[in-house]
């Protein structure tokens, strides 16, 4: 009965009703005008903002640092196994809808984080909290849809994705060393356990040392295999173009599968206009002090997740020559072509690529999950024991699940925290564009850039009326 019901929504979200395809697409191409192309436009703008980034301070991690929380959550099953779907399901023209949905998700990513940032609030520690649920409670001044939000995130992010990537972890190290899944399962359980009980900023540090270090050795590997096969690229390259648009020989129903797919995946890894990186972006103290650059910050994760990471990985798959696509799915499709191509070293290197990938997202969704305790008074010691053992037990239960259940709850999670989301989000323009604005003239007139609400028109009213009034530049 619970898959029946899990397939009926996700029906609904993803296949035949294709609400959020459709709801996405349109997000993109809205914040993309609306934001006057800002992710072309401002592009080494986000970069450049990297410089001076690593400052955090008693309220908030760095800027940094959320940029390494919010990879830790994207970077996971989605770049090696969610890839590796995509393309059993949809070919290789789903990769060519990944890098669409990714250049417009970058706005989408950025009006979000922009949104957490300027209606964060201080938890009973003191310390940044936001997100979806903060800004649709104070924005919109609308309560229940801000609840709906954070039962949505508790469900996807407290307890369904880690067991996603708990899955992937298992099924990578028992296809290549025979580890029974459970074993698998207990020991990332306990490691997670280690790592969440120090809280939010105890999983910043572990992330900001863990992430570029796992995803500049990803790519490196990634770009030594494509140089070793260079004759092939312009052959892959073509394939996604053509069948991105449905031209080779399967047609229609190849066109249908690569946009569905590639968007559904897309979406799992990048995760824009999910809501649940302004999580991570409300937590900062910006640098500069002000809510648009802790957007530009995360359109840059999108960047790195899916231009980067999902095509390394697409690459690799693409080019191993003796991969056969259509009998296999998920991790172990990642494994077998690189296996293709470096030999038995090549799923070793997966295993324990997928290792780091998918244990760092277990560790950022408990943040994601515990950032929303505050909405329902219980960031305290009972309420985070209570969420923390949930999460623990969903960990090992991840595991030793099927894939495909596994799977299917955590696209119904995603896609109903993402329509509550986009529609909160489009809802709330005129503040994106009050503040983008406030953001661009500051920086033109080169002047300090600060961020005080009373300058700028936002809706709503914030439940910390002095969080940002003459708050000065964080150091």
């Amino acid at each position: 009965m619970i898959d029946e019901a899990v397939g009926f929504v996700n029906n609904i979200l993803w296949g035949q009703g294709k609400i959020l395809i459709v709801m996405l697409l349109l997000a993109g191409v809205w914040f993309t005008v609306k934001l006057r192309f800002i992710q072309v436009l401002d592009f080494k703008h986000m970069f450049s903002l990297l410089k001076g980034s690593n400052r955090p301070d008693k309220e908030g991690i760095s800027s940094f640092q959320a940029l390494c929380t919010s990879l830790s959550a994207r970077v996971g099953t989605g770049n090696l196994a969610g890839v590796a779907v995509a393309i059993s399901l949809g070919g290789a023209g789903a990769i060519f809808w990944m890098w669409v949905i990714a250049i417009l998700g970058m706005a989408t990513g950025y009006a979000e984080s922009l949104l957490g940032q300027a209606y964060k609030i201080k938890d009973s520690d003191g310390q940044y909290r936001g997100g979806p649920a903060y800004y649709i409670k104070q924005g919109l001044k609308n309560s229940w849809f801000a609840v709906l939000f954070a039962l949505c995130l508790f469900f996807g992010y407290g307890f369904v994705f880690s067991a996603v990537q708990s899955n992937t972890i298992a099924d990578a190290l028992n296809n290549s060393y025979s580890i029974p899944t459970h074993y698998s399962g207990i020991a990332v359980m306990v490691f997670a356990g280690l790592i969440v009980v120090g809280g939010l900023r105890a999983i910043a540090n572990f992330a900001q040392w863990v992430v570029p270090f796992m995803g500049i050795a990803y790519v490196i590997v990634a770009l030594v295999i494509t140089a070793i096969n260079i004759q092939f690229l312009p052959g892959v390259l073509y394939d996604i173009v053509t069948s991105a648009f449905g031209l080779q020989e399967a047609g229609a129903g190849a066109f249908a599968a690569a946009i569905q797919n590639g968007i559904q995946r897309g979406l799992y890894s990048n995760e824009a206009g999910s809501g649940s990186v302004p999580q991570a972006a409300a937590a900062a103290s910006p640098h500069p002090n002000h809510p648009a650059s802790q957007g530009y910050i995360q359109m840059l994760g999108v960047f790195i997740d899916t231009m980067i990471l999902c095509t390394a990985t697409a690459f690799i798959i693409l080019l191993g020559s003796e991969t056969s696509i259509g009998e296999m799915e998920g991790i172990r499709l990642t494994q077998s072509a690189m296996e293709s191509h470096l030999g038995g070293v090549g799923a070793d290197f997966v295993a324990a690529a997928i290792g780091f990938f998918a244990f760092t997202s277990v560790v950022a969704n408990y943040a994601y999950g515990e950032s929303n305790l505050h909405m329902f008074k219980l960031d305290n010691k009972v309420g985070r024991a209570l969420f923390t053992s949930g999460y623990l037990i969903m960990i090992l239960w991840g595991a030793m699940a099927s894939l495909p259940s596994v799977w299917a709850m955590a696209d119904m999670a995603l896609g109903l925290m993402t329509v509550v989301n986009v529609i909160a989000i489009v809802l709330l323009t005129p503040t994106i564009i009050s503040i983008t604005n406030d953001y661009r003239e500051k920086r033109k007139a080169n002047v300090e850039i600060s961020f005080d609400q009373r300058t700028c028109q936002m809706q709503g009213e914030l439940e910390e009326k002095d969080i940002w009034t003459g708050k000065p530049e964080s150091s």
